[in-house]
């Protein structure tokens, strides 16, 4: 089946018009983030990835900021407007130029139901390519109460029935709807405009293509999905929950790929997040977009990483942040409140303590003293500092951008560099120092007069 399913086109349709007030915030319900990426833009990777040749998204009116986002997750995606809540069914029809081209199978997703598994959806489109022409997800609820039950006779949908119309026996179902469904996309605007809405609120409701697909003769099916992945996202407080999931996933997808985690439940990670074999992850870390850390690095305790990208056997933390731009080679090492932001750290280099290197560039091997930093910011424009290979920083010294420290040079601790240093020189910038005898006694004498 799934390589039926490959050879079959598809559309994937994601309803993304939801008011989310329950979110209380300004923000639209569908942007806000899980492992550091919308619930939208999860939704259209995972449709994506179970082959969705078209992506039409529903927005609701006035949701520039949603259809901005769409483009940026997805560049290829159309985006049409449901002008009036209707129903979900009449959501569906908003993309009805899109469902007019010919397609073999039509998913519809929902934005808010971001835990779902490219290879579910792909496992929803399956029953498509075996004559099926409506196919709904359905799950076994621990607690059935309050949802929509997946009625099956002899291995076909018979009806989705609501809670409030089922009867004693019904209820006892525990197969529940997810909502999300696959369309027979030569048959899916027939089926869509044969849903009506004779109902308390006057909508059209997507669950009713069911009954549609049944009154004209046509096969319905059910795939099921765990719970815990077709759970949606109404609140902050499912939200957390949602991305409790997405956490656990993704530590034992790196776990399972060769990492080692010492407390996993203190590691946060992103979607994107790449972590090599032999890689040792300690606890309370916080991994945002866009980080490498390649084989055989350790990333100790507290630390802090986006953007970033770890060379192979290199040492960060504890107490380290790596801001975007930051680059560490092989075996370079970033130790305990240090910050790096936009910076090269060439194979070996070291900055181990108490440190800001920021728009940089260090040399392999070179040694950065504790209390450095480069003053990389004039109020106006950011400035580079090179640091070349074996050069040797004293501690608590300010280089000023923009300022080249040449390879095996010397800086004197305690420096403000703002000229250029040669290879193998030594720099000290510093005022000389004077010591005067017996001031301190002179001192503490005239200090206890007074």
């Amino acid at each position: 089946m799934p390589n039926e399913t490959k050879q079959r086109t598809c559309l994937a349709i994601v309803l993304a018009a939801g008011e989310g007030t329950r979110m209380k915030s300004r923000t639209p319900k569908v942007m806000h983030r899980i492992a550091g990426r919308t619930m939208l833009a999860h939704v259209l990777a995972a449709v994506q990835a179970a082959g969705s040749q078209r992506i039409a998204v529903v927005v609701g009116p006035g949701r520039e900021d949603v259809a901005e986002a769409v483009k940026l997750a997805a560049p290829g995606a159309e985006v049409f407007v449901q002008e009036d809540r209707l129903g979900t069914a009449h959501a569906v029809l908003a993309a009805r130029e899109a469902l007019q081209d010919p397609v073999d199978d039509v998913i519809v997703a929902y934005a808010d139901t971001p835990l779902v598994a490219p290879e579910t959806f792909t496992a929803l489109r399956g029953p498509l390519a075996q004559g099926a022409t409506v196919v709904a997800l359905g799950f076994r609820a621990e607690n059935p109460t309050g949802y929509g039950r997946l009625l099956v006779e002899d291995g076909r949908l018979v009806a989705i029935r609501e809670e409030k119309d089922a009867d004693e026996e019904e209820r006892r179902v525990r197969l529940c709807n997810a909502g999300l469904m696959a369309l027979a996309g030569s048959e899916a605007i027939a089926i869509l405009e044969g849903i009506g809405n004779d109902n308390a609120k006057g909508e059209y409701y997507l669950t009713d293509a069911v009954a549609a697909a049944i009154s004209r003769g046509l096969r319905t099916a059910v795939v099921e999905a765990e719970e815990v992945e077709v759970q949606g996202v109404n609140d902050r407080v499912q939200l957390a929950a949602a991305e409790q999931v997405m956490q656990k996933r993704l530590r034992e997808r790196a776990m399972r790929e060769g990492a080692t985690f010492l407390d996993p439940g203190s590691v946060y990670l992103s979607f994107d997040t790449v972590i090599g074999r032999d890689v040792v992850i300690e606890p309370q870390v916080f991994f945002g977009p866009g980080v490498v850390v390649e084989d055989e690095a350790v990333i100790h305790a507290f630390s802090h990483l986006e953007g970033a990208h770890v060379g192979r056997g290199a040492n960060v933390g504890p107490y380290a942040r790596l801001r975007p731009g930051a680059r560490l080679g092989g075996k370079a090492k970033v130790g305990n409140f240090v910050e790096i932001k936009n910076a090269e750290l060439a194979d070996g280099a070291k900055v181990n303590h108490l440190t800001y290197i920021g728009d940089a560039s260090i040399g392999a091997g070179a040694n950065i003293g504790a209390g450095t930093i480069t003053c990389n910011y004039d109020g106006f424009a950011k400035h580079r500092t090179v640091i070349g290979a074996r050069a040797f920083i004293g501690s608590n010294s300010a280089l000023v951008a923009p300022v080249t420290i040449g390879e095996g040079a010397f800086v004197g601790s305690g420096s403000v560099v703002t000229e250029d240093v040669p290879a193998d020189a030594l720099a000290v910038a510093r005022g000389r120092q004077q010591n005067k005898p017996g001031w301190a006694t002179e001192f503490r004498s005239r200090s206890t007069k007074k």
